[in-house]
């Protein structure tokens, strides 16, 4: 399992960071419009995850980006659930930011930062490769659909709530 640890390190940092950004950005009723625009950024941008997890799942990601470390394969039944469980996650947080729960907010804020993400990281991987890398060519669409997310999310919530 020590396979896991490069992807689990980095998809930390970004729950870190979705979980401040849920904790400082609340939505208010009012904000109802621009809510259920961002709830259907989310559900794209969930589409555009599963394609691209998809594209990483045919081509070998789970044994590609371990090697880079100089690590055996990523257990292909962990990569498989670990992806498909957070497609369930942002399927189910739809909804929820229609009506402003923020623990679905941090599973958007979560999808947009790791879709962003994805947009910088695969070319850089096929760059190191020097040829493909696994899940480069719907890079881009993720992270133009985690943009436009990023864009929604914005708009539904108020300015950061300071806490003590």
């Amino acid at each position: 399992m020590l396979s896991i640890v490069p992807s689990i390190v980095v998809l930390g940092i970004i729950a870190l960071a979705a979980i401040a950004l849920a904790r400082r950005h609340q939505s208010s009723a009012e904000r109802g419009p621009e809510r259920r625009a961002a709830a259907l950024a989310l559900l794209l941008a969930t589409v555009m995850q599963a394609v691209h997890f998809g594209e990483e799942l045919a081509t070998g990601f789970h044994e590609r980006f371990p090697a880079l470390f100089g690590l055996p394969p990523m257990p292909l039944s962990f990569f498989v659930g670990f992806n498909l469980a957070w497609i369930v996650i942002w399927i189910a947080a739809v909804p929820g930011v229609q009506s402003g729960k923020p623990v679905a907010f941090f599973a958007a804020w979560f999808l947009a930062l790791a879709g962003m993400l994805n947009a910088i990281a695969h070319p850089l991987l096929a760059l190191t490769a020097n040829g493909y890398f696994p899940g480069l060519l719907t890079s881009p669409l993720i992270g133009a659909a985690a943009l436009w997310l990023w864009s929604k999310l914005q708009r539904a919530v108020l300015r950061p709530v300071l806490r003590a």
